[in-house]
């Protein structure tokens, strides 16, 4: 982050936005197959019904963590969820096709076919190709794992529609963005794409009310 703040400190633009989020520390999944799953489950959905998808499937499958109110539950594991059907997890909101994604991705993983992590060591390109031949996962989806489950924070995932629209509007620009659009006006900031994704994420965030105060 020392970089970035370095960089905001002489830039007009980023300054006003890195001050006010100083910091924040970017968010990453704890590992690349829960990543890939949220990405499945966030496709083509509001945020919040995701959110609450995802925490349906952690208190089915996942390994509860005791604490007071017992209602803490890790992840579950591919091999949790490599033994399911598709259609077990339509009651928790998954469409068929997303339930399908996500078992044979967590059944590839748990008989060792595949491992997510060695994408580690693969360049941009090719971790998003690699992943875009996985079911279910895009181009979007790709990104947004390099992103948040390979820490690359240079990565803005350019066709998350909600990104392009917080970016539009920082921006000011009164045209629309398209992916290239996104890749083009970033082009000053390219070191810099995936934290500048999370902090127009805190700032529409902060001004829905969802952070409460940030005085502190």
């Amino acid at each position: 982050m020392s970089e970035f703040d370095q960089l905001a400190a002489h830039d007009r633009r980023l300054q006003p936005l890195a001050e006010r989020f100083r910091g924040m520390k970017p968010p990453r999944f704890a590992t690349v197959f829960e990543c890939a799953v949220n990405a499945i489950a966030c496709q083509q959905v509001s945020l919040t019904s995701g959110i609450h998808v995802l925490n349906r499937l952690a208190v089915a499958y996942g390994v509860s963590l005791g604490g007071p109110n017992k209602c803490a539950y890790a992840f579950p594991r591919p091999e949790d969820l490599a033994v399911l059907t598709p259609a077990q997890l339509r009651p928790l909101g998954f469409s068929q096709q997303k339930g399908r994604a996500i078992t044979e991705l967590a059944q590839s993983i748990a008989s060792g076919d595949l491992d997510l992590e060695s994408f580690a060591s693969l360049s941009d390109d090719e971790a998003v190709s690699r992943l875009c031949e996985l079911r279910g996962l895009g181009r979007w989806s790709a990104e947004y794992v390099l992103l948040r489950g390979l820490g690359r924070t240079h990565v803005f995932p350019g066709d998350d529609v909600g990104a392009r629209n917080n970016l539009q509007r920082w921006l000011k620009r009164t045209d629309s963005l398209d992916y290239q659009g996104v890749r083009r006006v970033l082009s000053r900031w390219k070191r810099f794409g995936g934290l500048i994704y999370f902090h127009l994420l805190l700032d529409t965030l902060a001004k829905a009310g969802e952070l409460g105060t940030t005085d502190a």
